[in-house]
């Protein structure tokens, strides 16, 4: 049965507004250039620079709001003057640096991915039709490390029901051994022992150690990725000198060949600093990149434009219609550049707080002195929800005098010593992988070494705890860390 009631509810929801500024906040400042160009391609309203009689500025409005549509018929009617007052509250500019001080960065072109490498090198090898094709799709199975991800069953059901081809297994095994023999040397291999075989078979030159090399990794390949040494010197009759050679032509293989390429194209990326803090007579001072508050106005071209249809307005249809157009499109050309000085406003609040709180770490760049610091600690100096402050962290990176960091750097979980001390977390981490680079190879420190001498110097931590920050520093268990 169907009934009516009133109810009366409090509701909050996200505006489309508020949505776009959360994501203006988040991106970094080379993405920002981005998003401004897309829309200053799609507002002609928006233009870039300051007009010359105009007073430069920068404050603070939060209050902006020509979104709520709750007027009367009357009430919409349009007030020209809302549109054509020299407002440069719509100006944004850099207070704190001049225009020698912008930072700009060359372009640079990135070369072929990895897989139109491999793609280019499968065209210049002769082959028909049929198994240029199967390459093809051999390559685009090969995963970022370089690696075949799929069996080969499955290519060839790919290729029947999506290409109408009919192929046998073998044939594609014949052309995966084509596009093995591709550089860089492993790439194709089905598993970690492939690779290393197909690269050990590419080097040139035929020596004992790189004979032994290939009989451990083709028949003791589960004793040697266990690092259990003395059972294979034992089997093949080895000696420790012998078995050592043996290893080091092993270890000095990739065991991600897709990398190689990958590594090569992300060393000519730039990293464009957010923030930078420099130090003046023992006094920290911050400033905003300058790309964070580019120079944006409302077009003087579309102004007087709206002043010629006013007159009209009311008594052509067409006229009606190009007027309320514009004052859409001034509407959103407003709210952008107050999302941007917003945006700006909330990132150098949230870098000073953070600068504040490890001021200890930027006048001295000594990593002990960084402070316990979670992204509730600065939220609750600034007043901002935390979810503010971790998009403001988001792909952030701040120039100081000992490096560029990302803003997450800063940010480590708090452990407390025998003392009752707060020490971050990020201390401890440095300890542990000092204490792993000066131990003794032949006899790696175990996770429960780690933590007695963790508890030696004061530091009351669990095993579990080493062994979480030790996976956290990408450092592999003491079995593995073990050399002959």
């Amino acid at each position: 049965m169907l009934k009516q009631r009133l109810e009366h509810k409090l509701l909050q929801k996200l505006s489309p507004q508020q949505i776009q500024l959360m994501k203006l906040i988040q991106i970094p400042t080379m993405e920002l250039d981005q998003r401004i160009k897309q829309e200053l391609e799609e507002n002609p309203v928006l233009e870039e620079g300051l007009d010359e009689d105009q007073e430069e500025k920068f404050e603070d409005d939060d209050n902006y709001d020509d979104f709520d549509d709750s007027r009367s018929e009357a009430e919409k009617e349009i007030d020209i003057d809302d549109y054509l007052s020299d407002d440069s509250d719509y100006k944004t500019s850099v207070n704190n640096k001049g225009a020698d001080d912008d930072e700009y960065h060359v372009p640079l072109s990135q070369g072929a991915s990895f897989h139109e490498r491999l793609t280019e090198q499968i065209h210049l090898r002769y082959l028909s039709e049929k198994q240029k094709t199967i390459a093809e799709i051999i390559v685009g199975n090969i995963d970022d490390d370089g690696y075949l991800s799929r069996p080969l069953i499955s290519i060839v059901d790919d290729l029947a029901f999506s290409m109408n081809i009919s192929v046998t297994e073998e044939e594609v095994e014949e052309v995966l051994e084509i596009v093995q023999d591709c550089d860089p040397a492993g790439v194709g291999a089905r598993d970690l022992k492939e690779c290393l075989i197909l690269q050990l078979e590419r080097k040139s030159g035929a020596n004992l150690a790189r004979h032994t090399a290939l009989i451990i990794l083709e028949d003791y390949f589960d004793e040697f990725t266990k690092k259990h040494y003395a059972r294979i010197a034992q089997k093949l009759e080895l000696t420790e000198d012998d078995l050592k050679d043996a290893i080091d032509q092993i270890i000095k293989l990739n065991p991600k060949p897709g990398n190689s390429m990958k590594e090569a194209q992300k060393d000519m990326s730039v990293i464009t600093p957010d923030f930078v803090i420099y130090e003046n007579e023992g006094k920290l001072e911050l400033t905003l990149n300058s790309r964070n508050a580019p120079d944006l106005k409302v077009s003087k071209g579309y102004e007087n434009m709206m002043r010629g249809y006013a007159e009209g307005a009311h008594q052509s249809k067409s006229d009606k219609e190009a007027l309320t157009f514009i004052k859409q499109k001034l509407d959103s050309a407003k709210w952008f550049i107050d999302a941007i000085k917003q945006r700006q406003n909330t990132l150098f609040i949230t870098m000073s707080a953070i600068m504040d709180y490890q001021r200890q770490y930027f006048l001295t760049g000594d990593e002990t002195k960084l402070r316990p610091m979670i992204l509730k600690d600065i939220a609750d100096l600034v007043g901002m929800d935390i979810s503010t402050i971790s998009r403001v962290a988001n792909s952030k990176y701040v120039q100081t005098n000992f490096g560029v960091f990302a803003l997450k750097y800063f940010f480590s979980e708090s452990l407390s010593t025998d003392s009752g001390e707060e020490v971050s977390s990020r201390e401890v981490k440095k300890i542990l992988s000092e204490a792993i680079e000066n131990e003794k190879k032949k006899k790696p420190l175990t996770d429960d070494r780690l933590a007695e001498l963790l508890k030696e110097n004061g530091y009351n931590i669990a095993r579990r705890t080493v062994a979480k920050y030790r996976e956290q520093l990408n450092i592999p268990v003491a079995r593995l860390r073990k050399e002959l």
